[in-house]
């Protein structure tokens, strides 16, 4: 309760793409972003770099990101659900709409 009283309970948004590029590089400070595609509502970006693609996304508070080799990539009725072989981080639910969904499936094609 005191943490939604200060207003430390908000979902995380990526204000820009200079925010997505941060918060990818805050967890993989070596794999630079070439490309950020941002989601309409910016609560996640789609991130091409050198190694392979990923996404950031807002979780809770605070952003994070992972790469999507492996992933298996389904589209749900409010986006994409993105199941990873990651324990940390084993599902990913995107809300996207619908032009957004088919873009992004389109891109993610092969990187699973």
């Amino acid at each position: 309760m005191l943490l939604h009283l200060l207003g430390l309970s908000r979902q995380a948004t990526l204000a820009d793409e200079a925010a997505a590029r941060a918060a990818r590089l805050r967890e993989f400070p070596g794999d630079a972003p070439l490309r950020v595609t941002l989601c309409h509502d910016r609560s996640a970006a789609l991130i091409a770099t050198d190694t392979g693609r990923g996404v950031v996304w807002s979780m809770g508070a605070d952003t994070t990101a992972r790469y999507l080799n492996g992933a298996q990539i389904k589209p749900t009725r409010t986006g994409l659900h993105i199941d990873l072989p990651d324990y940390t981080a084993p599902r990913i639910q995107l809300t996207l709409d619908s032009g957004e969904t088919a873009e992004w499936q389109n891109t993610l094609e092969g990187t699973a």
